[in-house]
């Protein structure tokens, strides 16, 4: 019971404190790039995390009411997925999985169509707009990302999240594919509705996928958004950053560490990044990114075909 229970604690009390945390970083950098006082503000998010539990569900006129509940659980539970198949050391992996990296892409590809139904169910204008907006970037990214995990798998000639990680006792990944972690953080801020490429919940479209969600269901879809994002960052922690992998601390903490500091990073770049047209990432996507997460493909290739080092 105890080799179920305690993966199971790790991986959801990760997922929600994580969540909490990104809430409380983005309130923390409006306040630093705004230039004022953020002190006594960080208990902000709290304080709307309660209002939105008190308030009322919003409701439109002939919704898929099922659906429209189950999309922030299946959000989540897509969170917990991926987490799950990251190592936190080498003796201790939730669910070991020997094509680790295929499940968290199929991971990527759900979080679109879950993202979509999200804004499919209200059967309501501008909830559909962010969906379609989104579906149009989600292709995009997606095919980044599997080119970018295939070229951090290939050191490891493995597929598992564990070998991936051992491949880089003597050289992380970042430093092996300097291409890589960049190209994965915009897929980062893709899967998490994040930033500039926040088409799904857009303001000009008063909210897109959440324009008419309100009460406990839009505070789940935020739990969920954060979650999305404490998974991402500890798979790309995996993938380029030496997961568990570092000295004198344990291996949990240093993948703890390691996830704190992409987190941040993307919250930050939430805040200063201005949300660019969806057209236009589309073609900035398929035109620059693509070719450029085929070339550290094929860099990553040359490496492992020949054992050098960059």
């Amino acid at each position: 019971m105890s080799d179920v229970l305690l993966p199971t604690l790790a991986v959801l009390g990760t997922l929600l404190a994580g969540a909490a945390l990104v809430a409380v970083l983005d309130q923390a950098a409006a306040g630093v790039i705004a230039g004022g006082p953020f002190r006594g503000r960080l208990s902000a998010p709290l304080a709307r995390a309660a209002l939105l539990w008190l308030r009322p569900d919003a409701t439109t006129e002939h919704p898929d009411a099922l659906l429209w509940r189950l999309a922030p659980a299946a959000y989540l539970a897509l969170a917990a997925l991926g987490l799950a198949v990251v190592p936190w050391s080498a003796e201790f992996v939730p669910v070991r999985l020997p094509t680790g990296v295929v499940l968290w892409g199929a991971v990527e590809a759900l979080a679109t169509v879950v993202i979509f139904l999200q804004g499919w169910a209200p059967n309501a204008p501008l909830p559909l707009l962010g969906a379609y907006r989104h579906a149009a970037a989600g292709l995009s990214y997606i095919l980044v990302s599997m080119f970018v995990l295939i070229a951090a798998a290939l050191p490891a000639e493995s597929l598992a999240f564990d070998a991936v990680v051992a491949s880089q006792e003597d050289l992380w990944n970042v430093v092996r594919q300097p291409l890589g972690l960049p190209l994965f953080l915009v897929v980062g801020l893709g899967i998490g509705v994040w930033g500039p490429l926040r088409f799904a919940d857009a303001a000009d479209l008063a909210g897109g996928t959440t324009a008419e969600t309100s009460g406990p269901r839009r505070l789940a879809w935020a739990l969920a958004r954060g979650a999305m994002l404490v998974a991402f960052s500890a798979v790309a922690a995996s993938a380029f950053l030496g997961g568990w992998l570092g000295p004198w601390l344990p291996g949990p903490v240093w993948l703890l560490l390691k996830m704190l500091l992409l987190l941040a990073l993307l919250v930050l770049l939430g805040r200063l990044l201005a949300r660019i047209a969806p057209g236009r990432f589309v073609g900035l996507a398929w035109l620059v990114l693509l070719p450029l997460s085929f070339a550290d493909l094929l860099w990553a290739g040359v490496l492992a075909l020949y054992g050098g080092t960059p």
